[in-house]
Formats: structure tokens, sequence, C-alpha cells
């Protein structure tokens, strides 16, 4: 396994879209000069085919909050915007942890954000 370290990467594409598991979810992949790798798959929102559950009905706004962050990581006003932009990232070989602004010590580390919310049951 190798080590967890903070390094830069180009956003070279973002994708936000409704997977088969009919569940809203945003990837942006990400380019290290010669590698790259994706961060995002969360499930943001859960399709019609989950309203049997009532917790899908209310609760935390994971995908405002989620959205929102990786576009004020970005610098970037709108989604289209992402590509080209770079951006910090702390990851190891396997999983990217977070997310960082290039220059402001601003991250984004989802788990920690989105199990907030849960137990908030808010946007901090």
């Amino acid at each position: 396994m190798s080590a967890r370290e903070i390094k830069n990467a180009i956003i070279k594409s973002a994708s936000l879209s409704i997977e088969d598991h009919d569940c809203l979810t945003v990837w942006i992949h990400l380019d290290f000069g010669g590698t790259g790798q994706g961060f995002g798959g969360h499930a943001l929102m859960l399709g019609p085919s989950f309203k049997h559950r009532k917790d899908c009905e209310k609760g935390p706004n994971y995908t405002g909050v989620y959205i929102d962050t990786i576009l004020r990581i970005a610098d970037v006003s709108s989604w289209d915007k992402l590509p080209g932009k770079t951006i910090r990232v702390d990851s190891d070989h396997g999983k990217v942890y977070g997310i960082g602004h290039i220059i402001k010590d601003n991250w984004f580390y989802p788990e920690q954000v989105l199990s907030a919310l849960n137990e908030e049951g808010e946007a901090p």
C-alpha cells in the first residue's frame, strides 16, 4: 500500500449522473501528469425506486453541500467550468480522501462532511 500524500491535480472532466443503482452521483476525473484517479461516487440522492424509505423524503441536503463545496474548492461558479482547473488532492494509490483549493487552506473531505450532516440533520 502506498503512502498517503498531498499533490496537485488538474480536473480533466466532471460528471453528474444518475447511476444504474438509481442514485445521483458525482465524479471528478483527475490528472496527476501521467496518471489519473477519480474522486466522488457517493450516493447523493436516492431515486424514485427508493421511495419506500421514509428517510429519503427528508434529511440532509447532501447534493447541495457536495456540489457547492466542489465548485468553491475549484474556484468556479458553474459545473461546466471545472475541467482544466488545478486543485490539491489528499490521496493514496487506491483512494482520494479529499480535495483542496490550490492556494487557500480550504479542504473537502466528503466522508467527514456527510457524516456530520447525518449527525446534525442539516448542512454545516
